[in-house]
């Protein structure tokens, strides 16, 4: 693996660690990190600019993924440059065609 695609990786575990920290911060009522402090840092951080906060880095580290991801696709090339590509069957190697008639044959019933 090229190095620019290691430190592609790095981050995008990086930056979804974090997403997933603060999504589990939020509470979906409304509270969420605001209402778990209390009233003193309430009066001064407020509960909206709280969720504000939280809002908006849900946003761009949701937004810093997508694009990490378009970045790392772009500049460590296509995948069929990557990984090894597969043989392609010949003529010899491809399956035998099945008789036109694919029921199974049935026998008739013995006389006696």
């Amino acid at each position: 693996m090229s190095t620019i695609f290691t430190l592609f990786m790095i981050l995008i575990i990086i930056a979804s660690i974090l997403l997933v920290i603060i999504i589990m911060a939020q509470n979906p009522k409304g509270g969420g990190l605001s209402g778990t402090f209390g009233g003193a840092s309430a009066a001064n951080f407020g509960v909206q600019r709280t969720n504000d906060f939280m809002e908006k880095a849900t946003w761009t580290l949701g937004t810093t993924i997508v694009v990490l991801i378009f970045l790392s696709i772009i500049l460590t090339g296509k995948p069929s440059q990557i990984a090894p590509s597969l043989p392609t069957p010949t003529k010899s190697e491809a399956p035998a065609k099945a008789p036109a008639n694919s029921a199974p044959p049935t026998q008739a019933p013995a006389t006696k």
